[in-house]
């Protein structure tokens, strides 16, 4: 069998990585190019992303391909979602896209909402409700006269912008584009009424097109500069979780699944929408996957307490391997106290132990003291709120739920894993971490024809990657907190 090289840029919001997936035989294999920092950039009270730099990294990783005489078949590029730059009509960058951390959007909702009702827009979106969505950023753009978006022709989502850098090409891939509140997962259509009551013009978005696509080649100014040659760049899945949902190795439909980072995305692979009354009361979003299906989550934060308490830490002197993280949440003493990691309070807080400690201190529980009881407080608790939106998902899915697999870099935490599995009551397959670089080099690979479905892209990963299987234990105990961990967060 011919060797296929794919290259998958995967940029997440603090860091960036270029990862080859060699496929030989029925198998890949794996090996990182080039890791690189993507950091927020504060300018007079707002905050960017500094898409020029992330270029240029995305221009050395080419450079060392060639260095090493290494070739790639395709580039395929993922990113965080609703995030999006402003072009002129002339296709030049008007200014640095704005990142959905910036406080602008805080309150952005409920102000929409008088223009267009809250159940009016889950029902044309299916999208869960989130202040950075890019419905409520536009909608605040306009409002603030920000003159990226009063000189825009076009927007495009950071995926998309990246891959136009790279082409000259513009398209807007639909994983990407469904994030942003503003497509309707039915018709696969842009909601025109949505823009215009944000004020904002329906031209302004390009109809999408589905993973796979073909963008174009890397410019002859590119292809000169880093040696790389025409190289083909292709629309994957732009969205990250939707490239890391591709490479689930499940054998059928009967999972959920858990993609485990600084976020935690809990969902089910549905064939349709599932847009109900059920679904909005419970804040459930309905975000686009390959071939058409639609990746059916709920977002939760997740090892985001951790790693600003860690940030916390090293700050006082105190740094800890993971090892030592897990090591130190063992000998703690169980179920003492939890916190729901979807609090308000946690989502950027000045200082995580002190709104930590506070929420405990509002629910009448012991107030964390030692490093340790903080780390078991935020294991616990994630794999309680784990259950909790499992639960949901088994009375909302079409189909049963037999197992949850559990990819990303979270899937490393073997303790979390245990915890989960002992909280929901059934296997946990954690595997593999690389999960997102994958799917975005498997796509690429259906789209030269190597693949041609989802399972047949599943069946492969699950025989080149290893995964561990964690069994529920003390079922008994973990429902008795699971009970006690609701009255918590009800307070």
């Amino acid at each position: 069998m011919k060797k296929h090289t794919f290259l998958a840029f995967d940029i997440g919001a603090t860091s960036g990585r270029a990862v080859l997936v060699i496929l030989i035989n029925g198998k890949f294999e794996m090996r990182e190019i080039h890791r690189f920092p993507n950091n927020l950039l504060e300018l007079h009270g707002k905050y960017y992303w500094n898409i020029y730099n992330l270029y240029e990294e995305l221009k050395k990783s080419l450079s060392l391909c060639t260095q090493q005489h290494i070739v790639p078949d395709s580039i395929g590029i993922d990113t965080w979602g609703v995030d999006f730059g402003y072009l002129a009509s002339d296709g030049s960058l008007l200014g640095l896209p704005r990142a959905y951390r910036d406080p602008y959007t805080e309150g952005a909702p409920e102000e929409y909402f008088r223009l267009v009702s809250r159940e009016e827009v889950y029902r044309l979106t299916g999208i869960q409700i989130m202040n950075f969505n890019s419905l409520f950023q536009l909608f605040r753009a306009g409002q603030e006269g920000f003159a990226s978006l009063e000189n825009a022709e076009e927007i495009l989502f950071i995926p998309d912008l990246l891959s136009y850098l790279l082409t000259g090409n513009r398209v807007c891939e639909y994983t990407d584009a469904s994030t942003s509140q503003l497509l309707n997962p039915v018709t696969r259509q842009f909601e025109a009424s949505l823009l215009e009551a944000a004020g904002v013009s329906p031209s302004i978005v390009r109809q999408v097109v589905m993973p796979g696509t073909l963008v174009g080649e890397l410019t002859d100014a590119l292809a000169e500069e880093t040696g790389a040659g025409k190289v083909p760049v292709i629309a994957v899945a732009g969205h990250d979780t939707a490239s890391a949902v591709a490479a689930v190795p499940a054998q059928d439909q009967h999972f959920a699944y858990l993609s485990s980072g600084t976020w935690s995305l809990m969902g089910i692979e549905t064939e349709e929408p599932l847009i109900t009354q059920e679904s909005y009361e419970n804040n459930f979003t309905n975000e686009g996957g390959i071939e058409g299906t639609t990746r059916f989550l709920k977002n939760i934060t997740g090892m985001w307490l951790l790693e600003q308490c860690r940030k916390e830490w090293e700050k006082a002197g105190r740094s800890y391997t993971y090892p030592e993280i897990v090591q130190m949440a063992e000998q703690a003493v169980p179920f003492i106290r939890f916190v729901n990691p979807d609090d308000p309070r946690f989502a950027n807080p000045a200082c995580m132990t002190k709104a930590i400690a506070s929420y405990c201190e509002e629910t009448g529980q012991p107030v964390p003291v030692t490093d340790a009881e903080f780390i078991r407080c935020i294991f616990e608790s994630l794999a309680l709120r784990y259950n909790e939106v499992i639960r949901m998902l088994k009375e909302m899915a079409p189909f049963r739920i037999d197992r949850l697999h559990v990819i990303g870099g979270g899937s490393k935490n073997t303790l979390l894993n245990q915890f989960t599995a002992n909280a929901i009551g059934m296997p946990v397959i954690a595997g593999p971490s690389e999960a997102t670089a994958i799917g975005n080099a498997m796509i690429q690979a259906r789209s030269a024809g190597i693949v041609s479905t989802r399972w047949e892209m599943r069946r492969l990963i699950a025989g080149s990657v290893h995964t561990e299987t964690f069994l529920p234990q003390e079922e008994m105990s973990w429902k008795e907190v699971y009970e006690r961990y609701i009255e918590i967060v009800k307070r």
